[in-house]
């Protein structure tokens, strides 16, 4: 991490995960492990727990994201929810265009653009999924995939707003798969990333870029990722559903 040009960020992603009374609970042990954190605390929730979420948050450093966002203000999108929806309950980021959306719900690199335009156009802080799969990181594709789907989810992206992006790198083959990337290959694959920020908008701008790895990321390998220079911390799946692990990577960030 270089925390001297561009801000460490560790967001759980609870993927379809707990009730709202789970977390309460979940958040209110999470607290007092994280209050002295010094990188960025979130926790993204399935829409149903947001309200949830943000009472529970209340009064700590803990901030509260949701999954996804549809890129339309409203309209006949039944099962979506609107950035609008979103802001009046108190949500400040949001997951898009994460492996799991992209693969069984049918999102593509332009959607994501569009759901990231809408995003920021509102004042949410995206969190932008890449990643490739095994078989195209074997065929020797992986710059050329990453370098795609950032620059395809930041079309018409401003430079201004570019400063309220967070990219994380997941290679779906460590996702949920108890498979992580080794240190070099999270830093590699971070690194495609910030080159294709740089092609479109100047090294100075993509030095400034948060750019997470996930893909079990854990509390064991936590502190040999985020060592890394351009690992600013994580997005965290499984090891975020228990406060004491979420806790570590925390601290591992925190360094």
């Amino acid at each position: 991490m270089k925390k001297s040009v561009r801000k460490a960020v560790i967001a759980g992603n609870w993927k379809m995960n707990n009730t709202p009374a789970q977390t309460t609970a979940l958040i209110n042990e999470m607290k007092p492990l994280v209050a002295d954190a010094d990188c960025e605390v979130v926790l993204c929730v399935p829409f149903v727990d947001v309200p949830a979420a943000v009472e529970a948050a209340k009064g700590s450093n803990i901030k509260i994201g949701a999954e996804n966002v549809h890129f339309k203000d409203n309209g006949a999108y039944t099962g979506e929810v609107s950035a609008d929806m979103l802001l009046a309950l108190g949500v400040e980021y949001v997951v898009i265009g994460h492996s799991e959306r992209r693969t069984y719900f049918g999102e593509t690199d332009q959607t994501v653009n569009l759901r990231t335009l809408k995003a920021l156009e509102k004042g949410l802080k995206p969190i932008v999924c890449v990643g490739e799969t095994l078989e195209q990181r074997e065929l020797g594709y992986t710059e050329t995939l990453l370098k795609f789907q950032t620059k395809m989810a930041l079309t018409n992206v401003t430079a201004d707003q570019l400063k309220n992006v967070i990219i994380a790198y997941e290679p779906v083959w460590a996702i949920g798969t108890g498979v992580t990337a080794t240190d070099d290959q999270a830093d590699e694959g971070n690194g495609f990333v910030r080159a294709a920020i740089a092609e479109a908008y100047g090294a100075e701008a993509a030095e400034g870029v948060t750019v997470q790895y996930g893909g079990s990321m854990n509390a064991k390998n936590a502190d040999e990722l985020v060592d890394k220079v351009n690992v600013d911390g994580g997005l965290i799946g499984g090891a975020s559903l228990k406060a004491p692990d979420f806790a570590t990577i925390v601290k591992a960030a925190s360094k």
